[in-house]
């Protein structure tokens, strides 16, 4: 058996029977390029990479007790988190069950591409322009003093961001860089799923250059990049609990519903 391509099958139609996928990018990345551990059994998965464990069940093969039994599988007692990508009630009842505790909730924020958008108008000074081969150490660096308390993005170094735009939706165009005369102050990482879809990918700004703004523009230059695309709809994933940035995005037009929650789950034995 292929297992990559199980696990592929089952994610899809997990995803298209939940609404979500129960592969982030990060599980996809680590699936593919051979670095997570994997069990495939009775029409259900379990990957575990980096501590992070992701498990889903094909609609075929649920209520008969798959999920638990690859929970409880001794060869993930590494695995010290664990994703709900859509908030599903069975992987509560299963995290309840099972001494896992959640700890974390990740928004999708939704807007219409065809609202309105305000003039693009920079902080004196700054510049903001398209991404070239000569900004990576730079990106790498913002990125990494803008999202030092992130326990995903924040680990991005030179070899992560090679492997991003190694994938076949990377445009250069797409990664908007702002500059001045002391260099890269922050960027947005725009992402184009397909023709209809796109998303603000990543929001960074060196906390040297906060206080100006700048989330706000980059934001927003971004969401004038996605609409020359002619996408309809552009989303962002933000933690509910980030009050500033959640109200950027709300003031931009968009929108949070409930069944767009991604749940984070820990351990309570650890």
């Amino acid at each position: 058996m292929d297992e990559v391509a199980e696990v592929i099958r089952i994610a899809e139609a997990a995803g298209a029977a939940d609404g979500a996928s129960p592969l982030d990018e990060a599980a996809r990345m680590a699936l593919t390029d051979g670095t997570a551990a994997v069990m495939v059994r009775d029409g259900g998965f379990a990957l575990v990479h980096d501590g992070d464990l992701s498990l889903a069940v094909h609609p075929d093969h649920r209520r008969r007790g798959v999920a638990t039994a690859l929970l409880q599988e001794t060869a993930y007692a590494d695995a010290r988190t664990a994703w709900s990508h859509g908030n599903h009630p069975a992987a509560a009842r299963l995290a309840a069950g099972h001494g896992w505790e959640r700890v974390r909730d990740l928004w999708v924020m939704r807007r219409d591409a065809h609202l309105g958008l305000l003039p693009l108008e920079p902080p004196s000074g700054v510049t903001i322009r398209a991404y070239r081969d000569a900004d990576a150490e730079a990106v790498v660096a913002v990125n990494a003093t803008a999202f030092a308390q992130h326990p995903e993005q924040g680990a991005m170094d030179a070899d992560n961001l090679a492997r991003r735009m190694a994938e076949p939706w990377f445009d250069p165009a797409g990664l908007l860089i702002a500059e001045d005369a002391s260099g890269v102050l922050g960027f947005h990482w725009t992402k184009q799923h397909d023709a209809r879809l796109g998303e603000v990918y990543v929001v960074g700004v060196a906390p040297a250059a906060q206080g100006r703004g700048l989330g706000r523009v980059l934001t927003l230059a971004g969401l004038h990049h996605l609409a020359g695309l002619g996408v309809d709809e552009v989303l962002l994933y933000v933690e509910s609990d980030n009050a500033p940035a959640v109200s950027v995005y709300s003031r931009l037009g968009f929108t949070h519903a409930d069944v767009d929650t991604h749940v984070q789950y820990t351990r309570t034995d650890r």
